[in-house]
């Protein structure tokens, strides 16, 4: 996704001993995404992110080819800091930090379980349940839920397969 200005390094069994420091130093390089990759990671169009560059609210820079990239890390302040959740319905604490608005999608039940899907803005979000828990929480298609996500074993991908 991103275009780096630096070279790929080689994979860990092809590097010497003397490369080792400049792989190192390689990895720690934040990727620098053009203006029609920042816009399709922000769900926006690439003239919405061409005002925000205009207007100085996302910095720019010329790569070596003399584009317009975005540096990762300004990209990724400024999905944070703009990033706009639907109010939360329930009004209660919890310990969980991952909390998806959105609206009951489909439910396939069984006599004992259910899947229930969830669009939560711009994310498809599916559970398995008990088909009780979704008749006593009145989940149907149209439904606004919370769907509640607290897990310790969550899988992170890069693009390119690098480990």
């Amino acid at each position: 996704m991103g275009s780096k200005s630096t070279p790929r390094s080689k994979p860990h069994a092809e590097t010497t001993a003397g490369e080792s420091r400049n792989r190192r130093h390689m990895l720690s390089l934040v990727p620098q995404f053009r203006i029609a990759e920042a816009a399709r990671l922000l769900g926006v169009s690439d003239d919405t992110v061409r005002r925000w560059v205009e207007a100085g609210t996302l910095p720019v820079q010329p790569d070596a080819s003399n584009r317009k990239v975005i540096d990762g890390a300004a990209l990724a302040a400024f999905a944070r800091e703009h990033a706009h959740t639907p109010p939360d319905p329930s009004d209660v604490g919890r310990s969980a930090r991952n909390r998806f608005v959105g609206l009951v999608t489909a439910v396939l039940a069984d006599r004992v379980m259910a899947q229930v899907e969830m669009q939560c803005g711009p994310y498809r979000v599916v559970t398995l349940m008990s088909s009780e828990a979704v008749r006593e929480l009145g989940l149907e298609p149209g439904s606004l839920a919370v769907a509640v996500i607290k897990s310790t074993n969550v899988v992170i991908e890069t693009p390119g397969g690098h480990s």
